[in-house]
């Protein structure tokens, strides 16, 4: 297939009839921070897992390419068993670029786990006062939920610096569109993302403040602080290595937590599914597993977005008012 028929990314948007409209929920006006210039310097930091210092030379050549300066924090290359450093460590060097109004983006150096330790002991003051833009996925999603339900700041959530291809001679297109993403949210691109329909979609337009993340990661931030505010957003979701049943587990829960009853928009990302055990199987498709939370809804739905863990994870500005149209021939994503 054409890849311009599977997805393009564009800087203008478009005018649709028959939106609904965001603004029956009110909220305070987010707080996007400022688009990257050349000569800004962007912070790596490790909040979660170890990377290597060698591992992130791709991404630092391609950022410095880009026309950013880079400086590397202090977890990077120290490692304490799976995390990247200390829960004081990590702390230390996520608070110290907060802080430091030279850093004018911090992109994490990688997921896997350990925000979580930490995110309680971050002091945000200095950050609402000066936001700047946080990138990364998985994991990191915990830093996307809680800066949006507290400090009403938009962030990116997109690839990190351990998915820099090594060699852009031998890097498929996908990746090379996915990482050139980052760079369009970071200078203040505005997005527009076009995909064929899914026969499983359900139609209509809508507009809201685009939330989401990994699904996993929401999950347990059920009941705390950091927990995600749905009511008018737009809602996208993408996990991997789950079973089906441990993802129905998942939706139930945000059913159960109301976070699918007042929508304004739902979209599925990339799942990575692990196969059923022999004798074990769950009986249900993703598919069914959503359509049973959200039947009785009548937002529009789209599966099959280019995010998650998978090459095709393009960057998305969480915290951000979208256009989300899912119609008879394509689905569109529009930043307005």
């Amino acid at each position: 297939m054409n890849r311009k028929n599977f997805l393009s990314l564009f800087t203008a948007g478009i005018s649709l009839p028959g939106i609904v409209s965001a603004a029956e929920f009110p909220e305070p006006p987010m707080i996007v921070p400022p688009a990257l210039k050349p000569g800004d310097t962007i912070g790596i930091i490790s909040p979660a897992g170890y990377i290597t210092e060698t591992e992130l030379q791709p991404a630092v050549k391609k950022m410095q390419e880009w026309g950013f300066k880079i400086r590397l924090g202090k977890t990077i290359g120290k490692r304490d068993f799976s995390f990247g450093g200390t829960d004081a460590e990590r702390t230390a060097d996520f608070q110290q670029m907060l802080d430091d109004s030279s850093i004018k983006a911090i992109m994490c150096a990688r997921g896997g786990y350990g925000v979580v330790r930490i995110i309680d002991n971050i002091d945000f003051s200095k950050f609402h006062l000066r936001p700047k833009w946080i990138i990364g996925f998985s994991d990191i999603t915990v830093i996307h939920a809680h800066i949006n339900s507290n400090y009403k700041a938009a962030s990116i959530h997109s690839k990190m610096c351990n998915s820099f291809p090594e060699d852009w001679t031998k890097a498929e297109p996908s990746q090379i569109e996915t990482i050139q993403s980052i760079k369009d949210a970071l200078t203040g691109i505005k997005m527009k993302y076009q995909l064929p329909a899914n026969e499983k979609n359900r139609k209509g337009i809508t507009e809201g403040t685009l939330i989401g993340g990994n699904l996993k990661t929401l999950e347990t931030l059920a009941g705390t602080k950091s927990e995600i505010k749905s009511a008018g957003k737009i809602l996208f979701v993408e996990d991997t290595g789950e079973y089906l049943y441990s993802i129905d587990r998942m939706f139930w829960n945000l059913k159960r937590t109301n976070k699918l009853s007042q929508l304004k928009g739902l979209i599925i990302g990339g799942f990575k599914i692990k196969p059923d055990d022999p004798g074990e199987e769950f009986g249900r498709t993703l598919y069914d597993i959503v359509w049973e939370k959200v039947k009785e809804y009548n937002y529009p739905v789209c599966f099959d977005f280019p995010v998650g863990h998978q090459k095709n994870n393009f960057a998305l500005k969480c915290g951000v008012m979208h256009r989300l149209s899912v119609i008879a021939d394509k689905v569109e994503l529009v930043e307005i």
